[in-house]
């Protein structure tokens, strides 16, 4: 089977993950049948689907009507109605065993002879439900993350028998979907996420179990210290202490006594403290404040065990030929919103520390747990997972460089899954990104954009910066560490070219003003939103701001603290054009192209006179005058003149 020989997928629940699936589905252009057991259910996930759908349509994030999609989806409750004429059945009924095997008993006798099955289980074998059917090879996962509407990763996972073909065709489908599949070549618990993410929640509250560290301890460490999205303990309290424990549960009994739930998580589950949808977790929201992490209790011991526990079990993984590295790193960052994946953060921290963490830990304890894989041992030797090379080419993590036209060099800020926003590594590779074209003779011009049309960026990463940003003399020198880096880029000879596509705010805004010319997308939002925060813009935002729309307009953008659309801040002259969303990326690039064609002594002059003449006219004008002179004894000028002369067009050398 083929990607173009799917037509209609059925999706079986119609739960949270079953709805979101089907809307996906069915936002993707294909038929879907929601089939779940009784009315009730279904009809409440196709309620859900209708209300989802109104509420991107009000905020112009659909490509067509909202009545449109929902036509497509046919809410049933007979497994043969709904699954007899499927090319590709989704099911996403509860997480257990026993319930989803019953379901693929049922689904055999009605489904068609070559259709594909695919489980969207977070952590069951997928070798054992595949047993159930008469199609092991036309069997594997698919596993959305909640909600699947929003979530981009989506983890393909091969079962004993799956055939590649079936992979392929499902990981087509994923992509069709807009989704982001990551392949999980082996049927192991937990696959990639949630055998990172399980047993680091799992450590953490043994941590507190065994006396060694507290709750804001923990969270503190995650959260601040190692720069994840939200504390250990937060992150069990909006995942659900049961599914987090049930995970566990099925580790323990299939991998060993190394995954043995923590006393804390289960004295947790059994008192029905199961995080925010019961009201009370390891943090209260019902007659308490909730999750309220302090910045400044992080603790060395914490964060060596963490980064020990994901050295460990990545190992496992990797080693185990589960998934290599790079897949890893991809699929956290996608489904978890690390700002760096797990492989690299352990990869920057050192396994032989971490290695020599659980050989200290083991010895202590006598825990299972703690007992280094032996793919940890080897890599540690090597210097970490990612293979160390000598190449002299620079090694970006949070941008990528390119090369798209003739003379032109292409920055992408490259973490679509934190928004692109801007944290201290991204400052640092961006003034290395700089340096490196500007010293490129190939190189004319500067395109810069986001990855995705999410965000350009949408600003400093607040939340990996929190614990530096606690302390005043830190926070200064971050804030001279972005107006060095965006000043550069302001400063450097070469026209720079900003293509904005979706949020660009704060910091984002910020290195946004420090190009030449800006093109955004009609979708594009706009705004300095920091004094929301208390905060000021702290990366040039104050001075710079007004120098292109004047010191009115920018007061009013800062101290207001509102969004813009795209229309209006052209209105302002902040923006040179606006565009069609789907034609941004080829205008920016285009006029990237235009200016890198230009005479290159003559951009550069032109530049750093109005640079010069910034605050200081005479100034200005004096470098003017001595610039022009120079010009005058340019090839390119003659190569101009000959050019305007014979109607033609000029190459100009930069002579």
């Amino acid at each position: 089977m083929q990607l173009e020989d799917i037509n209609t997928v059925a999706v079986l629940g119609a739960g949270n993950m079953g709805h979101g699936i089907a809307e996906v589905a069915a936002m993707a252009g294909y038929d879907v049948n929601m089939r779940d057991i009784n009315d009730e259910f279904v009809q409440n996930g196709y309620d859900q689907i209708e209300w989802s759908l109104n509420k991107l349509a009000e905020n112009d994030q659909l490509s067509e009507e909202a009545d449109t999609v929902l036509e497509r989806i046919t809410p049933l409750v007979d497994m043969g109605e709904a699954c007899a004429d499927a090319d590709v059945v989704i099911e996403a009924v509860p997480e257990q065993m026993e319930i989803k095997k019953d379901v693929y008993g049922e689904l055999e006798e009605v489904a068609a002879d070559d259709a594909i099955f695919a489980t969207n289980t977070s952590s069951l074998s997928i070798t054992d439900l595949a047993e159930v059917t008469e199609r092991p090879e036309r069997f594997c996962g698919m596993h959305f993350f909640n909600p699947p509407v929003r979530m981009p990763l989506v983890e393909v996972i091969s079962g004993a028998e799956s055939d590649e073909e079936t992979l392929d065709v499902i990981e087509d489908l994923a992509e069709d979907f807009g989704k982001s599949p990551v392949r999980v070549h082996k049927d192991s618990p937990g696959f990639i996420v949630n055998r990172i993410l399980v047993p680091l929640m799992n450590e953490a509250a043994w941590l507190v179990s065994d006396e060694e560290a507290t709750i804001a301890e923990v969270d503190s460490t995650t959260k601040y210290g190692m720069g994840l999205p939200m504390g250990s303990f937060e992150l069990g309290d909006q995942v659900g202490n049961d599914v987090s424990y049930h995970v566990l549960e099925y580790m323990h009994e299939v991998l060993g006594d190394a995954y043995e739930p923590a006393p804390l998580l289960e004295e947790k589950v059994e008192n029905e403290e199961l995080g925010k949808k019961t009201g009370k977790g390891f943090y209260d929201y019902e007659d308490g404040p909730g999750a309220e992490i302090p910045t400044d209790e992080q603790s060395d011991l914490v964060e060596a065990r963490l980064l020990a526990t994901m050295a460990n079990e990545a190992a496992k993984l990797i080693g185990n030929d589960v998934a290599p590295p790079a897949s890893i790193d991809e699929a956290t960052q996608l489904g978890a919103g690390f700002p760096d994946g797990p492989v690299k953060m352990v990869d920057d921290y050192g396994l032989d520390d971490l290695l020599e963490t659980l050989e200290e830990a083991a010895e202590q304890t006598g825990y299972e747990r703690y007992e280094p894989a032996d793919y940890l041992e080897a890599r540690a030797a090597e210097g970490g997972f990612y293979d160390q090379d000598d190449d002299e080419g620079v090694d970006f993590e949070t941008i990528r460089v390119e090369y798209p036209a003739e003379y032109v060099g292409h920055i992408v800020i490259d973490r679509p899954h934190r928004m692109n926003t801007i944290s201290d590594d991204l400052l640092a590779e961006l003034s290395t990104a700089i340096d490196q074209l500007s010293d490129d003779d190939e190189v004319r011009a500067i395109l810069l954009t986001g990855e995705g049309d999410k965000a350009f960026s949408a600003g400093a990463d607040v939340q990996s910066m929190a614990g530096s940003g606690a302390d005043p003399i830190e926070g200064q020198e971050l804030s001279r560490a972005g107006q060095q880096a965006f000043g550069k880029l302001e400063a450097c000879d070469l026209p720079v070219v900003a293509g904005i596509d979706g949020y660009c705010l704060g910091g984002g805004m910020e290195l946004a003003t420090c190009a030449d010319l800006r093109v955004a997308s009609e979708r594009s939002e706009f705004g300095q939103p920091e004094l929301n925060l208390g905060l000021i813009p702290g990366w040039g935002g104050t001075q710079r701001l007004a120098n292109v729309i004047g010191e009115g307009r920018a007061k009013e953008i800062i101290l207001t603290a509102e969004r813009y659309d795209a229309e209006t801040m052209a209105d302002y002259g902040f923006v040179n054009d606006v565009v069609d969303n789907d034609d941004l990326e080829d205008t920016a690039l285009e006029l990237a192209a235009d200016l890198a064609g230009g005479p290159p002594i003559a951009l550069k002059f032109t530049k750093r006179a109005m640079l010069a003449g910034r605050d200081d006219t005479d100034a200005g004008l004096e470098y003017e005058a001595s610039a022009f002179g120079h010009l005058m004894a340019t090839d390119d000028l003659m190569e101009g003149i000959t050019a305007f002369m014979g109607d033609g067009e000029p190459e100009f050398e930069g002579n």
